[in-house]
This record gives structure tokens, sequence and C-alpha cells, in this order.
């Protein structure tokens, strides 16, 4: 929501929050019951009617267009800013799911609107710069900013605390210590470290091995903080990657590329705030892998949905960070349409050592988008791995690709012959996500 068609997600949004309070209420009225009228234009605007209780609902308008933050004017009587109503407006919005359709603001939003417009195009001139509108974008910038080196500092001392009364004893208080934690993250503006906070919950009573996963979840934790405090020293590559990871939002400000784009994979994964939509693509012409996300609030599905094994003839954009697979889909030049292009593959070491490079321009990567080819599945233990068919070497897979249906799909695929197998390749070892029978042959979803 920085710029022009581009959206927050969920924790951004409510990042946004002055206050606890409004952060829960904000989330509670992130759904299309209490809200009629709502629309958005394509210059930045949203608005729409909340009955949250009064004799008539309370108008919100937000415009989003300000590459510094929304601004939004509500007629309820709190003096929280943003309040609950804009809050739950642009959680409503950021669902992507067609609750906030586009269309003509109605009277009472216009009349703002225009307001604003007529603020922004005097206030330049009162001025003998006339940067009094890129001076005050600047000004509330940097005090994101400082809100946000504010919570990395505290969760640096918190993790030397959890860390200096031992990891044994992080498992007592139970998990609301860190919800507590991640809550003063979102205070702070910084919605990536909040979401890091909460999943060291996950890794906290988890057996045997859990105080290691947690140790090293709590280093990446600290060497996240420590890069967002020493920004500045940091190459630009590098920087961007902080910036993205501790949760600012970002446009796709690359250069477009038109590629016919094979739709490799699409998987949804959900929490109780969030349900996050991964596409990955396959640039026919560039070779180039891309990955798209899209988001749905309040557990609603994302509304990009684009067809498996298809190929797209498109522009994407990519975002910025150093070795950034994530790129924004701009115009379509036709419907998806049958291919027989598939990605070219490598080894299992060769994939390794590929995550491994990776890990140099962002040490938080989970994996890497990888094709094996010439893989058989193999048993290996309790679990089972990929093994290189002319090589002797293999990648084992993860826990959760061991779990899921597709580990059967592919194994019937397979037969005990070589596949190609498209997945992602990190620490935990390999995820299959799409495979090709050897020879000529439709992709199979995995996931």
């Amino acid at each position: 929501m920085t710029q022009q068609g581009v959206r927050w997600t969920a924790d951004q949004v409510l990042a946004l929050a002055p206050d606890s309070a409004s952060r829960t209420a904000g989330s509670e009225l992130g759904t299309a019951g209490p809200w009629s009228g709502a629309g958005s234009s394509g210059e930045g605007t949203v608005w729409g009617l909340c009955a949250d209780g009064g004799s008539a609902p309370y108008r919100t308008v937000v415009d989003v267009a300000d590459a510094a933050g929304p601004a939004c004017q509500c007629s309820c009587p709190s003096r929280g800013f943003p309040c609950e109503h804009a809050l739950g407006l642009l959680l409503l919005w950021a669902g992507g799911d067609g609750a906030v359709p586009r269309g003509e603001a109605p009277e009472w939003a216009e009349r703002w609107i225009a307001g604003r417009r007529t603020r922004a195009e005097r206030e330049p001139a009162a001025g003998s710069s006339g940067s009094a509108g890129p001076e005050a974008a600047r000004r509330r910038a940097a005090r994101r900013a400082e809100r946000v080196t504010a919570g990395a500092v505290e969760l640096e001392r918190r993790l030397a605390d959890l860390l200096r009364g031992g990891l044994a004893a992080a498992e007592q208080p139970g998990y609301g210590l860190w919800e507590e934690t991640a809550a003063r993250m979102v205070d702070a503006q910084a919605p990536g470290l909040a979401a890091r906070v909460r999943e060291l919950g996950a890794f906290a009573g988890t057996g045997p091995g859990g105080p290691v996963r947690l140790l090293e979840e709590c280093a990446l934790l600290h060497l996240l903080g420590r890069g967002w405090l020493r920004r500045e020293r940091l190459p630009e590559g590098l920087a961007a990657t902080v910036r993205s990871r501790v949760g600012l939002p970002v446009s796709a400000d690359g250069p477009a590329v038109r590629d016919h784009w094979l739709v490799l994979a699409r998987y949804d994964t959900a929490d109780s705030r969030l349900t996050t939509r991964r596409v990955w693509l396959y640039g026919t012409d560039s070779g180039r892998t891309a990955l798209l996300l899209s988001y749905g609030a309040a557990g609603r599905a994302p509304e990009l949905a684009l067809p498996v094994g298809l190929a797209l003839d498109a522009e994407l954009s990519a975002y910025p960070g150093a070795g950034q697979p994530r790129m924004a889909l701009g115009e379509r030049f036709a419907p998806p349409a049958p291919t027989d292009a598939r990605p070219p593959g490598t080894t299992t070491a060769r994939a390794a050592a590929r995550y491994g490079e990776a890990l140099r321009d962002d040490p938080w990567l989970d994996a890497v988008p990888v094709t094996l080819d010439r893989v058989i599945p193999a048993p290996d233990g309790d679990g089972w791995q990929l093994a290189d068919a002319d090589e002797d070497a293999a990648l084992p897979l993860t826990p959760a690709a061991r779990s899921r249906p597709g580990l059967w799909r592919l194994v019937a695929l397979s037969g005990g012959a070589p596949v190609k197998v498209f997945g992602e390749c990190g620490h935990q070892g390999f995820t299959p996500l799409a495979a090709w029978p050897e020879g000529a042959g439709e992709v199979v979803p995995l996931c």
C-alpha cells in the first residue's frame, strides 16, 4: 500500500495500530460482516460504512497512496490513529477477495479526498523550496525507522535475557512469552520481527531437538536485529533484504520482464491472521524462476489463482533485495495456454550448493526453488529421499513433505524410474511441489 496497486499483508496493517486494544478491535472488524458500501479507487483510496454499535454506521475512508503511510478519517469518536475501523477496513481490503471492489467514491469520501488533494497542492506553494510534501514523507518514514530501531534494541535485550537464563527456562512461561514479545514488535511497526518471534514459540517444548532449533532461530533473529541497527554499513542489496525481512512495505520497482511464464506450483499456508498463497513461475525465454505472493485476511482465500501447467504471457517486475525471487504480476497479454516447456534440471548436490550460495545474499532464507533432473524417490529409514539416478547422492525430503499426499503421487509417477521434480530446497531438505515423468508428459502437482 505504499504505492498504488501494492497491498500490505495483515501483519503490516496491524503494525499501524496505536495500541494493543486497537489492534484487537481492528482484527475483529476485518471481516465483511459489519461493512457495507465498501469500495476502492485506482488512485489509492478505500472507503466503507461500518455498523459497530452506533446509531448510524461509521463513515471510514483511508488514503493508502502516501509513500510514508496511510491517512484516514472516521466518524467514530475514537482518538486513536488509525482507529479500529480504519484498521478493519484495511484488513478487509488487504484480503483482496472482492470484498472491497473498485468503484466511484461516495460523496462524503470524495469530499475528504478532494480536501486532502487541495491541501497537498497548497503546501508546496507555501514554502520556498516546494518540498513540503516530500519532506513530510521523509519525516514520517524517519519516525517509523526510529520505532523499528527501538523495537530492535528491545528485542536484543530480550534475547540476551533469554540466553542468560538458559533455553530450558524459556519453556516455563509458555507461549504467552513469545506472543507478548511479538506484540511489542508489532507496536514498533516491525511485523517481520513479530512473525519470527511467534515462530520461536513453536520450537519450545517440541522434544529433544527443540532447544537446538530454538537456539538456531534466536541466532537468526539476533542477526536480523543487528542487521537493521547497522543497515547503513551493509551493501544496498543486503540492506534491502533486511528492510524487507523486518517488515517494511516495499514495492516491485524492478524493470518489467515480459515472458511466457510456466506456472510450476501453487500452494497456501495459513495461520490465525493470514492466508498466504505462493505461486512459482518459470520464464521459458528468460530462464528466470519467480515467486508471486498473494494474501487473504481472516481465513479468506487469496484471489490470485493461476492454473498449474499452463504458460502465461505476462510482465513481471522484481522486488528489491539481493537474490530476491519475488516478483509482482503486471499486464497479462493472453490467457494461460498449454506449453511443452520445462525448466532445466540439476543434481541433488548442486541443489544443496545453490541453497548455500543463496544464504550469502539472504541469511534468513528458508529455501530456494530448484528443479531436480532424473531423481528417484526412495525410502530412507523412517523418511524419504530423492536419489540421483546417475550419481551417488541424494536429498532428504522435509518432514512436511513426508506427511503430504503429494509424496505418494510422486512415488506412483516414478514407479522406480527417474523423474524431473520441481520444489524448494532448504536447511530441512527438499519439498517437492511438481513433477514430470521421464520423456513426454504433463506436469503432476504435488501440493
